[in-house]
């Protein structure tokens, strides 16, 4: 009888904790896209803030924690366990949720907002480290994927919600804020109950000195050149923000511009998942060649679109690409890193790919003030070209060292 060919998906196959760990993503997405979606709307309407004291707030929340990926990361190498880590950054994030509708004033809020990203900053290294363990190596792009799809359904949700909710409590911030308490809550326990971490490899090396230059030098040359190329990939998807500002350059109303990020992430999240079980099966690298060839697709879509249906193609372009790379890219480091700096490994990477963000979105919004959208996104098809061509020579490079330890491994 014929051997059955098992399913794209192996649904089965993938732990149980990393399921559960991508709920606790998705229930605490729902939460903190609940209260970001008003936020901004909140702090400028009601409280009577400007609009660059809300920019100021954003960049020093996401900055904060870009930095603190790093830390958690390594602190998680160094202690040898990470679930505990990131149930904490979780638990921060969700004990931050209940100031929000209790604050009077703006100290309060932007206290608040820096220490959910702070929350976010330490649970993130450790969790994707995490997942690593849990999962054997030949599933890693299916669990990836499966996190990111349950994530960016979360991101989905959260903004959907607070428009119904908004509606049906006739625009009651506080409200609303309350409501988006309960699911980060449930994340938390989520994380608390659900998740059964690993004992630790017996004969696996103590780290002591996670960021230090010994240690660093142990993340191989392949490790680096992927975050290299995601560096530069990153200079090239700015913030989706510049998504909505296209939209309504081209006469999108202004009320319904938010529907540019809700069908973004529905692409985004029902292309994660396959694609990280693709990948599984012919190889992360071309799957990612894909995924950075249709963000030049997008850009260029955005660039010269002039209507409204040129410019949604390249909203879904860009969703496809963000499916096909995201989860991806973080597979490719937990395949490249050693077992024992995996949380190092994820806190360095997080750190030059929220830096270069930051460059990209400052670059972004220089190049649209000077040459207006298409400057902005020819530019980040240039980028994009650039991260798309070193990406043979990775893998050219991935292949050649791991046929050479193989050939000088000691047989069994």
């Amino acid at each position: 009888m014929p051997q059955q060919r098992p399913s794209l998906f192996r649904w089965r196959e993938i732990p149980g904790s990393v399921w559960i760990l991508g709920l606790v993503s998705m229930f605490m997405d729902v939460s903190s896209e609940m209260i970001h979606a008003l936020l901004p709307l909140y702090l400028v309407t009601v409280l009577g803030v400007s609009t660059l004291t809300v920019g100021i707030i954003e960049g020093i929340a996401e900055a904060t924690a870009s930095i603190t990926k790093i830390f958690s990361g390594a602190l998680s190498d160094y202690l040898g366990r990470r679930k505990w880590l990131a149930a904490f950054g979780y638990g921060l994030a969700a004990v931050t949720k209940p100031v929000f509708p209790l604050a009077s004033g703006i100290g309060w809020l932007t206290a608040a907002r820096f220490v959910d990203r702070v929350g976010k900053g330490i649970r993130g290294a450790p969790r994707d480290a995490l997942i690593a363990d849990l999962t054997p190596a030949g599933l890693r792009g299916s669990a990836y994927g499966l996190r990111q799809s349950l994530d960016t359904i979360g991101a989905v949700l959260g903004p959907l919600l607070a428009i119904v909710f908004m509606a049906a409590l006739a625009s009651n911030f506080t409200a609303v804020f309350w409501i988006a308490v309960i699911p980060a809550f449930i994340s938390v326990a989520f994380i608390v109950l659900g998740v059964h971490e690993p004992e630790r490899r017996r004969g696996l090396r103590e780290v002591r000195a996670p960021l230090s230059r010994r240690e660093l030098m142990r993340l191989n040359r392949i490790y680096w050149m992927i975050v290299g190329v995601a560096a530069i990939f990153t200079l090239a998807r700015f913030s989706e923000a510049f998504l909505l500002l296209r939209a309504q350059s081209v006469g999108l109303p202004v009320a319904t511009v938010p529907i540019v990020l809700v069908v973004m992430n529905i692409v985004y999240t029902l292309t994660a998942w396959p694609a990280g079980a693709l990948s599984d099966r012919i190889g992360r690298y071309g799957v990612v060649t894909v995924g950075f060839a249709l963000l030049v697709l997008a850009d260029l879509a955005l660039a010269i679109g002039g209507t409204i249906t040129v410019v949604m193609v390249g909203v879904v372009l860009w969703g496809l690409h963000m499916g096909l790379t995201q989860g991806l890219l973080s597979a490719l480091v937990a395949d490249s890193a050693p077992d024992e700096l995996r949380g190092t490994a994820f806190g360095m990477f997080n750190l030059v790919s929220g830096i270069a963000m930051l460059v990209a979105s400052v670059v972004a919004g220089a190049l649209w003030d000077i040459a207006g959208p298409a400057g902005t996104f020819l530019a980040g098809a240039a980028f994009t070209a650039i991260a798309l061509a070193a990406l043979p020579f990775v893998r050219w490079r991935a292949i050649r060292i791991r046929r050479s330890s193989a050939v000088s491994r000691p047989p069994p």
